[in-house]
């Protein structure tokens, strides 16, 4: 897989898994928390992904 699709493929995992964390305590998908997560998540996503794309 190259660069580019493991960059995408973590980018849409984080922020999926980021708008989903407050959803446990009872938030809803679409408040702030969920926003701000989203956007952590998809961050770091990126992070790893580029990481992993270029070892």
């Amino acid at each position: 897989m190259d660069s580019k699709s493991l960059i995408w493929l973590f980018m849409f995992i984080g922020s999926t898994l980021g708008g989903c964390i407050p959803m446990l305590w009872g938030d809803s998908f679409f408040g702030m928390w969920s926003v701000i997560l989203t956007t952590i998540g998809g961050g770091l996503g990126i992070y790893i992904g580029y990481k992993l794309g270029n070892n």
